[in-house]
């Protein structure tokens, strides 16, 4: 929707450098050097007595100290129905601690250059501090009060719950994330690895349950420190018993359902009306975190999608067009891990394009990698590895991911010569044990109407919707008709909503719909501080069908206009907008189909359309700001809880596409129809309902 879209227009910068002189050139690429272990400095280690493990890698070429703390309290732990306890739990640990509010604890820490953090992951939650090493007995004191005495203050729990829920709603508009979701679900069945938050869940979580799972889960017994810097090993046992002695207990351990085992391929297609491009997802389980064979897996992983000289990346790139960057990855967790590889394809290549990575799959597990390939790929890791300890932070944070996952003390340090040694035959028993080609689960999240059939020659295929609900094929049946508009739903009304943009207040846009003698009149006054002031004004008739359209402002300093007049056949007028080249104007005179929409009013007419949970409307829809008339898709995707400032709805969330960018609108069940939440696919902005 153009209007939105216009409210995001980007600015870009390109740098630029001295070319180097001819004789600055080698003759020849110099040869390769042999991979040698990593000089990382030794790790030193000790016990508290409470349990606690202490690490330190001692360093004094810079006044630099970083602390990791690691706790067995991750996502994995979450009760069951409130998925993101863990996630909260890290997040409002720096929102204020101790005797300090939030604001306090920023200020403590960024007075002196410094950086406080806490992260989750499935198996730990991690809290990091990084200082100037004179600030040694400040980073300890601020890593005690956030870890021991967080505050959980319940207007900081509003404000994290708000933005939890905005993010997992970006989250759940977007396909891959959809796909990942169900992969994972399908994987591990009632493992909680497979499990993910759901805006029903953030919205039921209290602070009771913070507490409880801080109490729970926060204990030295099974916890590591790491520290990496300008300290010696007595300092820093002198600091850590004076601010973690007096803590105490062990976590719980508790006895997880083991994943289901996958004897056979299985196919789930996640229906996605009207979508151009297909997602396309194959995973199996793989190892627990410490068996041998990760890097001989991780080898095979990078050959078959890991860059852009990948064999798929080739085949599906660079041949068939279909699919720029396909990827794999390997999960590793504590406990079993997962492979996995995606492609985004368009809707016509899906069965192509999955049939030819199951065949490059399965030869890597079947053909002898050749040389060149292998050495490729083995240096191609090796050389971005040591990119990831170069700071004592990053090296404090590797080394507690490598010692909380049960890994010996020389894994980072042997790892390159290690990934050196890694043969073709241990690449091949890998991948045939790893990536398992007979029983994989394939996920493809797509037009179901347009791709189902093609599908199930691979076999069954099981139907769900975006929500994960059972569909049959009776459900990708496409019910087209015209734009049959709810008048009763028209009724004068004043909305307002808050710009965010990267979840942050930016500005607002107030509607106004009015009756008038000739049918209905649609003010949109929008504001974003120090980007843009815009004031729509849109006239209807009694059928609710175009007349005018006047629009002005500015954009970026910049003044815009749109003035256009409308009949059944035609629209006439002229514009000046802001584009991503800056400034265009330009007269408009176009033929447009009868029933054809402003880009502007869709917005004001959503609440008129007849909503359901499988509605979708084809649209005619002139883009003021481009001078052309497009046909977009409104479809139905979901229906579900919405959480905004406005309250709780229960809402059809639809997608508009067929422009320059998907659109998400939120529209309320109940009547009278009203537009909550509008999300613009892949850009930082929102508009949310306000009280």
């Amino acid at each position: 929707m153009s209007r939105v879209l216009r409210l995001a227009v980007l600015a870009g910068c390109v740098a630029s450098g001295a070319p180097l002189s001819a004789q600055e050139y080698p003759a020849t690429a110099p040869g390769p050097t042999p991979l040698t272990p990593a000089n990382l400095p030794p790790l030193q280690e000790a016990m508290l007595a409470n349990g606690l493990r202490l690490i330190l890698i001692e360093s004094h070429e810079q006044p630099l100290l970083s602390l990791v703390l690691t706790l067995p309290a991750g996502t994995v732990y979450d009760p069951a129905g409130k998925e993101g306890v863990a996630e909260m739990v890290a997040g409002l640990l720096t929102r204020g601690a101790g005797d300090r509010s939030a604001d306090e604890l920023n200020a403590a820490i960024e007075n002196v250059g410094g950086s406080l953090s806490a992260s989750t992951g499935p198996d730990f939650l991690t809290i990091q501090a990084d200082v100037l090493s004179t600030e040694a007995a400040l980073a300890f004191e601020l890593v005690g009060d956030v870890t021991l005495r967080p505050a959980f203050a319940l207007g900081e729990l509003e404000v994290l719950r708000r933005q939890a829920t905005a993010d997992l709603q970006n989250e759940l508009s977007e396909p891959a994330a959809v796909g990942a979701r169900v992969l994972a679900l399908g994987l591990y069945g009632t493992h909680p690895y497979g499990r993910r938050a759901t805006p029903q869940g953030i919205s039921a979580i209290a602070r009771t349950d913070l507490l409880s799972f801080h109490a729970a889960h926060v204990r030295p017994g099974g916890s590591l420190l790491v520290i990496a810097g300008d300290l010696t090993l007595p300092r820093a046992k002198q600091l850590a018993e004076s601010t973690f002695g007096k803590w105490a207990g062990t976590a719980p351990a508790p006895l997880f359902p083991k994943p289901p085992v996958h004897t056979r391929t299985e196919t789930i297609l996640v229906h996605r009306p009207g979508a151009p491009r297909s997602i396309i997802l194959i995973g199996n389980l793989t190892f627990t975190s410490t068996d041998t064979t990760y890097l001989a897996t991780l080898v095979a992983s990078h050959l078959l999608a890991g860059g852009k000289d990948s064999r798929l990346a080739r085949s599906l790139g660079h041949q068939h067009r279909w699919a720029d960057n396909p990827e794999s990855s390997i999960t590793r967790p504590r406990g079993e891990g997962a492979f996995e590889v995606s492609a985004d394809v368009p809707t016509e290549a899906t069965d192509s394009a999955l049939h030819e990575i199951l065949l490059q799959r399965r030869r890597i597990g079947t053909e002898p990698v050749p040389a060149p390939e292998l050495e490729a790929a083995r240096n191609a890791l090796a050389g971005s590895f040591p990119l990831g300890i170069q700071t004592v932070s990053q090296l404090a944070a590797a080394v507690a991911e490598a010692r909380a996952l049960g890994l010996p003390a020389t894994d980072l340090r042997m790892y390159r010569s290690r990934l050196s040694a890694v043969s073709a035959l241990q690449v091949v028993k890998a991948a045939r044990r790893s990536l398992r080609a007979d029983s994989n689960l394939i996920v493809v999240v797509g037009d179901g109407s347009r791709i189902y059939a093609a599908l199930t020659h691979l076999g069954p295929v099981r139907l769900v919707s975006t929500e994960g609900n059972p569909l049959t094929p009776a459900d990708l049946v496409v019910r087209k008709g015209p734009v049959d508009l709810d008048l009763s739903q028209l009724q004068p009304r004043t909305d307002s909503l808050i710009v965010l943009l990267q979840g942050r207040a930016a500005g607002t846009e107030v509607t106004k719909l009015e009756k008038t003698a000739m049918g209905y009149r649609y003010i949109d006054e929008s504001r974003i501080t120090g980007f843009v002031q815009q004031t729509t004004e849109i006239d209807l008739d009694a059928r609710a069908a175009m007349r005018r359209v006047t629009q002005t402002g500015k954009m970026q300093g910049q003044d815009t206009r749109i003035e256009l007049a409308y009949d059944d056949r035609r629209v006439t007028g002229s514009a000046r907008v802001m584009s991503p080249q800056g400034p265009k104007a330009f007269a408009v005179d176009t033929l447009i189909p009868p029933g054809t929409l402003d880009d502007n009013a869709v917005q004001a007419l959503l609440p008129a359309f007849r909503w359901s949970a499988s509605a979708r409307w084809e649209l005619w829809v002139f883009s003021s700001g481009e001078n052309r008339v497009e046909q977009m898709t409104l479809v139905v995707t979901g229906v579900g809880k919405v959480s905004v400032p406005a309250g709780e709805f229960e809402c059809y969330q639809a997608e508009l596409s067929g422009g320059t960018q998907r659109v998400a609108f939120y529209v309320t069940t109940a009547k009278p129809h009203r537009l909550v939440r509008i999300a613009i696919a892949g850009a930082p902005i929102e508009f949310v309902a306000a009280k």
